[in-house]
């Protein structure tokens, strides 16, 4: 298994570098996210022992038991010393890519360092609402959800209405919108893809020309197995890739 995901991992990174070099851009701008929901928390352990810190899911339950699991490791790791300890488990970032109902956001918000799928205010003023009550420190990174593809059975803002909502998320004091995140079509047709990709591209340096949001807005979460490589030409900042990476 590690041979596989280091072989998978090292390709990945290897397609990143030549989009990025294609694009004159430098490849530490793209930050991988190893999205795990299909495998099992020894296959996690294995990526964090790697040093893949970035990993992604789409299921609030899910990320919650995982969350655990991981943690119970690190902590049973840290008190072993000497020769009999274990080759170190590096602390892992969560993103939480799929979408997310509102009564699940409180129990999210402690271990959770981006939301890529904000689709509406409601959900925006609840991850705000619940960030006071916890008493958060840091403000809650979350990106706006593009649909992007305008496919009607996927979640998402549509794309004339995104200016309004970070307008109205600018003035949530415990949010930071980080940027913004799209899905393109399941297809093998790459200029499909692509199209979605600068669709996204152009919405969000519309957004950052008016001055809605701040420096702290720079980031597209865009492209997964089929379309990574597209997402990096047409400058996403972050990848979601899960087939890939374990097949």
């Amino acid at each position: 298994m590690r041979k596989k995901i280091t072989e998978n991992l090292k390709r990945i990174k290897d397609n990143i570098a030549e989009a990025c070099v294609r694009k004159m851009r430098d490849p530490s701008e793209v930050r991988l996210i190893a999205v795990t929901k299909t495998v099992e928390v020894d296959t996690i352990r294995l990526l964090l022992e790697m040093g893949q810190i970035d990993i992604g899911e789409s299921r609030v339950q899910q990320l919650m038991q995982r969350t655990a699991m991981i943690q119970e490791s690190l902590s049973r790791r840290q008190e072993l010393t000497g020769a009999e300890a274990p080759e170190p488990i590096h602390r892992p970032k969560w993103h939480m890519i799929g979408h997310l109902q509102r009564n699940k956001v409180k129990q999210l918000l402690p271990v959770v360092e981006y939301i890529h799928s904000v689709d509406s205010l409601r959900l925006a003023e609840e991850i705000n609402t619940c960030a006071a009550k916890l008493g958060l420190v840091e403000k809650v990174k979350i990106f706006l959800e593009v649909n992007a593809s305008q496919e009607k059975q996927k979640y998402g803002l549509a794309v004339g209405a995104i200016t309004a909502l970070a307008e109205q998320v600018k003035t949530l004091p415990n949010l930071e919108m980080a940027g913004l995140m799209t899905m393109a079509p399941l297809t093998e047709d790459q200029e499909i893809c692509r199209f979605c990709f600068v669709r996204l591209r152009e919405i969000f340096e519309e957004i950052r020309g008016e001055k809605i949001v701040g420096p702290q807005f720079k980031h597209l979460s865009m492209g997964m197995t089929q379309d990574y490589v597209t997402a990096v030409e047409e400058g996403a900042t972050m990848v979601r890739i899960g087939t890939a990476l374990f097949e």
